[in-house]
């Protein structure tokens, strides 16, 4: 079984991943928009859609994939980035303290990166997407 995080932003997917792409080494793999849909199949898409919005997109950093997309039209309100965190783990402090200040870039830091009881580093933060992360050196 492999579990892989899905995103949902609301018109900045294109940004954050290419950020995350930056920031984390990552490599796009696929950007697919709403005006990439087969002709043949609108008509099950969804109706009033920006067509340059991102539909779906695939992030492979290392051996990890994260996926995204700017949501369903249809979904009422914002999307949020609350109630989960995405963890990194890292073996080295310095690269721990390297990956959270990427990463902090233009967010905001929930708990600076330290050490502490369980960990030789660790930091938690909101990035400037919305998206929470926690950076851990076991």
């Amino acid at each position: 079984m492999l579990i892989q995080p899905y995103l949902f932003f609301t018109g900045n997917c294109e940004q954050a991943i290419h950020f995350y792409a930056q920031q984390l080494g990552g490599n796009i793999e696929i950007m697919m928009r709403y005006k990439d849909i087969p002709a043949e199949d609108k008509q099950n898409g969804p109706p009033n859609t920006d067509p340059e919005s991102i539909m779906h997109t695939r992030l492979v950093i290392g051996s990890n994939v994260i996926m995204a997309s700017d949501g369903c039209p249809e979904e009422p309100g914002e999307l949020s980035h609350k109630g989960y965190s995405l963890s990194i783990n890292v073996d080295t402090v310095s690269q721990g303290r390297d990956v959270f200040t990427r990463l902090a870039e233009g967010g905001k830091v929930n708990m600076p990166f330290q050490p502490t009881f369980w960990a030789k580093g660790f930091g938690m933060l909101t990035d400037k997407f919305g998206v929470n992360w926690m950076i851990n050196v076991e």
